[in-house]
């Protein structure tokens, strides 16, 4: 019985629990006027989570077992008009998978749910909005003097647009998975146009594009953060600028330094010196497994 009990544990290793973060990439600003891209989607164990909700709990994990693992691409912000900004793509590690960020509305077009809500634009000015315990809405916008609504951010909504001022992101959410603070997830600023006294809205904490209102681009979101592109502006008569992209997403996994991960092909990682008795990898790029010994 003393040897099938050894037998057993040598074929079967001991489970393990894993924290994580998993950020989805964010979305794309709109276009003329248009509202800010959302922020994707933040799950974590970690300080905090997206949305305001509770912190989610670790995964318990087995040595020796694939997890698949996807890192969501930003979602392209406009550079004409006939729809609102693409979303930013989920991001996914095992049983955890984060939405994409909202795209920004754009002209006669509102702003997409995600992760986070896109900001509605100055003609359609309705939002999107935010997914449960991942993010929030974004800001509306102003049909009368022409300014796009913030994008949501996994922290905080984004605000609406002023009379001739595009709204600003929403604040993104910090966590320590990492072992330091860092902010991640903020919405995307909203365009406006370029009147006297009518100003852009600026990107939310954690990565958010700022938006535009002259003849320079919107921002893009921040990559591997997850944040939001910036809106597109007007800068003279019907001459509007071209929207930021989304940033794209990221996957940070927190373990025992008693274990060694094995990053798959088709993923881009590193892993950081042990601390604390545990390993942090961060994951930037790609589709493909991670397994653990």
């Amino acid at each position: 019985m003393k040897i099938l009990g050894i037998v057993a544990s040598q074929n079967y290793p001991r489970q393990f629990s894993c924290n994580y973060l998993v950020i989805a990439g964010g979305g794309g600003g709109g276009y003329q006027q248009g509202g800010g891209g959302g922020a994707g989607g933040f799950r974590s164990t970690v300080t905090a989570t997206g949305g305001g909700g509770s912190l989610e709990s670790a995964l318990t994990l087995n040595g020796g077992i694939n997890y698949t693992v996807t890192i969501g691409a930003g979602g392209a912000g406009r550079t004409s008009g006939g729809a609102a900004a693409s979303s930013g793509a989920n991001s996914v590690f095992s049983t955890v998978t984060s939405t994409g960020g909202g795209g920004g509305g754009s002209n006669n077009y509102a702003g997409l749910n995600g992760g986070s809500g896109g900001g509605g634009s100055i003609n359609v000015n309705t939002p999107g909005t935010g997914t449960a315990n991942q993010g929030r809405s974004g800001g509306n916008g102003d049909t009368s003097t022409g300014g796009g609504g913030g994008g949501g951010g996994a922290n905080t909504a984004g605000s609406n647009a002023g009379p001739g001022n595009g709204g600003n992101g929403g604040n993104g959410v910090a966590t320590s998975i990492s072992g330091s603070s860092v902010t991640y997830a903020g919405g995307g600023g909203a365009g406006a146009n370029s009147g006297p006294g009518w100003s852009p809205g600026g990107g939310g904490s954690g990565g958010g594009g700022a938006g535009s209102a002259s003849t320079t681009a919107a921002g893009n979101g921040t990559v591997n953060t997850g944040s939001g592109g910036g809106g597109s502006g007007q800068n003279a008569g019907t001459v509007y600028t071209n929207a930021g992209s989304g940033g794209s997403g990221v996957v940070i996994l927190k373990y025992p330094d008693t274990r060694t991960i094995t990053i798959g092909a088709g993923l881009t990682g590193s892993t950081a010196s042990p601390s604390g008795g545990f390993k942090v990898t961060t994951i930037t790029a790609g589709t493909g497994n991670v397994s653990f010994a």
